[in-house]
C-alpha cells in the first residue's frame, strides 16, 4: 500500500491548498453540482475539496431510506428529558478515518495502536457512542440521551485492523481487539466499527478471510464496499467502475452471505457520474458513500446532509502536515467540545428527532413526521 498512501497525501495537500470548510461554517452555503465538478477537477481531489469554498453538495437519490410522509401543523414538544439535555440532533458527527494501525507508523495515514487507543479512550470518556456507517447513512440509530454519536471507518482491510489468534480471538494491538478492550474499559462505549474493505481481506487466505468476514458481522461490526483494487474511480468508464465495485461487493456476498450497505470511495475520488457507484441493478445497492473529507458530517435529519457524499475526517494529532493543526480528528474533537451547541447531542429516542426551535429551519422535510423541538 505505500503507492496508495503517497497517492492519499498527495491528495490531502490538493485538498488543503484548494480550501476547505473552517469549523464553524456550517450554514449558508451555495448548492451546486459535485459530480461536474469532480468531473473537472482531473480526478485527484476528493468531493470534499472539489467543491468551492463555501459549497454544499446537492442531495441526490430519492431520499433517506427512513423518510416519513411529510405533516403539516406546529412540531410538537420535546420530551422534557430530551429538552433536559440540551439534545441537538441537527448538530455535526465526526465520521473518522483510519487506515493502517501499526506498532511504529511508518507513512503520514498510518496510526499506531497506541494512539488509536488513546483516540477511542478521548471519545468514550467525551460520551461518544460509534453507530456504524450504514446506521448513520440510514438515519437509524440508538444513542443514549445527552451522548454523541461517532462513525469509526477503517479503509483498506490491512492485517493491523483485524486478524484472529489460533484461538479465535482478535490479535492484540489491531484495531477489533483495541476497540473491545476501549468498550470493556468504558460501559457504554460500543464496541462497533465500519470496514471498508479491498480484495485483500486483512492479509488473509480466502478460508480464513472468510471466516474472519463472518466473525466481525456475528460480534457487531460491519463491513463496507472500497473496491476491488482501489483506484482513482474519477478517470474510469462505467463498465470499470462497476467492475471494480460489483466485484468486490461479489466477493463480500460469496463469502458472507450478506451485502454491504455503504462504500467508501478510494482516495475520495467521484466516478464522472455518480449514479454508476450507487447501484449497478441487484449487484450492489448502497444506503450512503463516504467522502475522505477534512470536517464532521452534518446530521443526518439536516437538509444539507447528502447521503451520496458523506464527508469524514482524518484521524490525526495537531500537526503540521496537511494542515492538521485545523482539518484532523484532534483539532475537530476540540473544536466541538469548545462549541457544544454545534455537536449532535442525542435525545435518546431513536424514533424523534429533537432539536432548539430556532433550528427548525434546517430540519429536512422528510423527518418532519419525526421532529420534536424545545
Amino acid at each position: 500500500m505505500p503507492l496508495l498512501h503517497k497517492i492519499a497525501g498527495v491528495v490531502i495537500v490538493c485538498a488543503v491548498i484548494l480550501g476547505l470548510t473552517l469549523p464553524g461554517d456550517r450554514r449558508g452555503r451555495e448548492k451546486e453540482n459535485v459530480a461536474e465538478r469532480v468531473a473537472g477537477s482531473a480526478g485527484t481531489a476528493d468531493a470534499a475539496s472539489a467543491r468551492k469554498p463555501g459549497a454544499s453538495p446537492v442531495p441526490g437519490g430519492s431520499g433517506s431510506p427512513s423518510a416519513s410522509a411529510t405533516p403539516t401543523g406546529p412540531i410538537p414538544a420535546a420530551a422534557p428529558g430530551a429538552a433536559a439535555v440540551k439534545a441537538n440532533e441537527l448538530g455535526q458527527v465526526p465520521v473518522l478515518m483510519y487506515h493502517r494501525i501499526v506498532k511504529k507508523p511508518e507513512m503520514s495515514l498510518d496510526r499506531s495502536a497506541k494512539e488509536l487507543y488513546d483516540e477511542l479512550t478521548r471519545l468514550a470518556k467525551g460520551g461518544y457512542c460509534p453507530v456504524t456507517a450504514g446506521e448513520f447513512a440510514g438515519g437509524r440509530f440508538n444513542v443514549p440521551a445527552g451522548k454523541h454519536p461517532v462513525v469509526l471507518t477503517f479503509d483498506d482491510s490491512t492485517p493491523g485492523h483485524f486478524t484472529l489468534d489460533a484461538y479465535g480471538r482478535p490479535q492484540p494491538d489491531t484495531a477489533v481487539a483495541i476497540i473491545q478492550q476501549v468498550a470493556r474499559e468504558n460501559p457504554g462505549f460500543r464496541p462497533t466499527a465500519t470496514f471498508f474493505l479491498n480484495k485483500e481481506l486483512f492479509g488473509m487466505e480466502d478460508g480464513p478471510a472468510a471466516a474472519g468476514l463472518k466473525w466481525l458481522l456475528q460480534n457487531g461490526f460491519e463491513l463496507g464496499n472500497h473496491t476491488m483494487t482501489h483506484p482513482n474511480l474519477a478517470g474510469m468508464s462505467e463498465k470499470k467502475v462497476h467492475d471494480e465495485i460489483g466485484g468486490m461487493e461479489d466477493r463480500i456476498v460469496q463469502m458472507t452471505g450478506a451485502h454491504t450497505a455503504t462504500l467508501a470511495y478510494p482516495f475520495g475520488s467521484v466516478p464522472r457520474k455518480e449514479k454508476w457507484a450507487r447501484e449497478d441493478g441487484g449487484r450492489y445497492s448502497f444506503q450512503g458513500i463516504f467522502l475522505a473529507g477534512w470536517r464532521p458530517s452534518t446530521s443526518p435529519f439536516d437538509e444539507e446532509f447528502d447521503r451520496w457524499n458523506i464527508d469524514r475526517v482524518r484521524s490525526e494529532g495537531k500537526i503540521k502536515e496537511n494542515d492538521c493543526t485545523r482539518y484532523c480528528s484532534t483539532a475537530w474533537l476540540e473544536y466541538l467540545d469548545k462549541n457544544p451547541d454545534e455537536r449532535y447531542i442525542s435525545d435518546g429516542d431513536p424514533n424523534t428527532v429533537t432539536f432548539p426551535k430556532p433550528a427548525e429551519d434546517r430540519l429536512a422535510k422528510e423527518y418532519r413526521a419525526r421532529a420534536r423541538t424545545y
